[in-house]
């Protein structure tokens, strides 16, 4: 029989490399529709995707770091609906840095990108989002203050530790909204971000990820959850 059930549409943000990119590889393989962004420069594989995927991709060159492409890309689609807004966007400093000796250079770099740049892009975008729709981002198991016991990574782990808690406060201020919302931890995964000693696959973290998010559609409020839908302690 064939299924006449429109095909849901979401919107990543970050998804020229890495996890985003095998994000938008999973949604497709699931029959979704794709709006798919990257940095201008970073999108050629976006793109070879989309003539194998046609109407099923579209391709944004966004910065998120920079307002007014942010904006830019928000007009260009005024008058848009999306099931799910996802942000992946996201950078690291020196694995070897602390607080004590990194530059304040590269703790604004780091803090604008992983915790400012997600959240003003929610904001100016989660109007497009269904009113039962999902908003997600990709926060990190790093980010929970209980499960700091090593203090490795710190400037990384205090990026999104600031991204949760600035989640929590968006939650807080719409907590009439039906919509459900999602800070996501993919696990250690080996990509050029995560490094080759990752304990994760990407095969082993996305489809179990998307899985968890397409789980959690119509709950409303906010959830910390990993890639397997286990609750992250804050």
């Amino acid at each position: 029989m064939q299924d006449l059930s429109p095909r849901k549409t979401v919107l990543l943000i970050g998804a020229s490399r890495g996890l985003g990119f095998a994000m938008v590889e999973e949604y497709l393989k699931r029959g979704w529709r794709v709006i798919a962004s990257g940095r201008e420069g970073s999108t050629e594989k976006l793109f070879q995707l989309a003539k194998a995927s046609p109407g099923a991709l579209e391709v944004e060159m966004v910065d998120i770091t920079i307002a007014e492409q942010v904006a830019a890309l928000r007009g260009r689609l005024q008058g848009r609906q999306v099931d799910v807004l996802f942000v992946n966007a996201g950078v690291k400093n020196d694995d070897r840095e602390t607080i004590a000796d990194v530059s304040t250079e590269e703790f604004v770099r780091v803090m604008v990108t992983n915790s400012l740049s997600p959240m003003r892009v929610i904001e100016a975008f989660q109007d497009l989002v269904q009113p039962r729709g999902t908003i997600g981002v990709m926060s990190s198991g790093q980010g929970s203050l209980t499960n700091n016991e090593n203090g490795n990574y710190e400037v990384y782990r205090g990026s999104k530790a600031a991204l949760n808690m600035f989640m929590r406060s968006f939650a807080a201020r719409h907590r009439n909204d039906a919509k459900t919302l999602l800070l996501m931890a993919p696990g250690w995964v080996r990509t050029d971000m995560g490094g080759p000693e990752g304990r994760l696959s990407i095969g082993e973290s996305i489809p179990n990820l998307l899985s968890t998010i397409e789980a959690y559609e119509g709950r409303s409020g906010l959830h910390y959850l990993d890639y397997l839908g286990r609750v992250v302690p804050w």
